[in-house]
């Protein structure tokens, strides 16, 4: 999604302030696994496949929750800071039906 996109479609029933919170709280559990841990070490974008310090990695949700994604194994990647930043809340999908 570029930067020059005037907006994106939220489905206002997956936008709900209650289900945002239960799935961040899903999140912060999941980063304490060892299903996370070996993700980090591994120290591999998602995106862009650089080879990057653990430290610069971000748990990122595929599907953003703001658009009915979960915090899910399924559904989550580590991702540097720049490619999730980039992302935003596009699916992708969205960025393959772009080229």
């Amino acid at each position: 999604m570029s930067n020059d996109d005037p907006y994106v479609i939220l489905d206002p029933a997956f936008s709900d302030p209650k289900r945002i919170k239960k799935e961040r709280e899903k999140a912060q559990k999941l980063k304490k696994t060892q299903w996370w841990l070996d993700h980090l070490n591994k120290g591999i974008c998602h995106y862009c496949s650089q080879k990057t310090d653990r430290k610069e990695l971000t748990m990122d949700h595929i599907v953003p929750i703001a658009r009915g994604g979960t915090s899910s194994k399924g559904n989550i990647i580590p991702a540097c800071k720049k490619c999730n930043q980039m992302k935003k809340l596009a699916i992708p999908s969205e960025e393959f039906l772009k080229k």
